[in-house]
């Protein structure tokens, strides 16, 4: 298009002026506006991805503290599960051990002694000399066709308290003591 060529507007134009040239000083302030402009977007932008990563470094940390928590919880847990484990034993050992021994608890514990006894193995039931005076006193059937018991003194043998019984036999020794018997019902503690 040449300058000396007509322009048509298919209306007529109102209000229509020409463009002054600028001169430098407004060219010069519109150059600082321009760069002000791009430079306050770039802070922007670089701060905006400062306050991402930061967003990010935080959740992480966050998902940390959560993560250790949690595993804290569960060892609490556990441990006082253990901890109760071995209050309610301690519990059990101390009632037993208030209960009075009789006739029946010596035999009930001396049956099942010699229930695991092989068959046709010697063997030598040593029991506390006042269980023994208890079952004597009151007849007991375990002492009618006598096997052979005597009254625990050998000090090579555990000490043996009263209601518990030791099975020495040709293949080893049946423990059948009540402090034995109770700790093979502890529970192991948990992982």
């Amino acid at each position: 298009m040449k300058w000396s060529s007509p322009i048509l507007c298919p209306h007529p134009l109102r209000d229509v002026r020409l463009a002054a040239p600028l001169d430098p000083a407004t060219r010069q302030r519109e150059r600082e506006e321009q760069a002000y402009a791009r430079g306050l977007e770039a802070g922007e932008n670089r701060l905006r991805e400062q306050l991402l990563q930061q967003r990010n470094e935080l959740l992480e940390l966050q998902n940390g503290v959560l993560q250790s928590l949690r595993h804290a919880a569960l060892e609490v847990a556990r441990d006082t599960e253990n901890a109760l484990l071995d209050l309610a034993f301690e519990v059990a050992q101390k009632v037993v051990a208030e209960i009075p021994i009789s006739r029946e608890i010596v035999e009930a514990n001396l049956r099942a002694a010699l229930a695991q006894v092989p068959e046709a193995t010697r063997f030598l039931i040593h029991l506390h000399p006042d269980d023994l005076a208890l079952l004597r006193q009151h007849g007991s059937d375990l002492l009618a066709d006598p096997p052979p018991i005597r009254p625990c003194s050998s000090s090579r043998l555990p000490h043996l308290a009263r209601g518990g019984c030791l099975v020495k036999t040709d293949f080893g020794l049946i423990d059948a003591r009540r402090e034995t018997r109770l700790e093979l019902l502890r529970p192991a503690p948990t992982p």
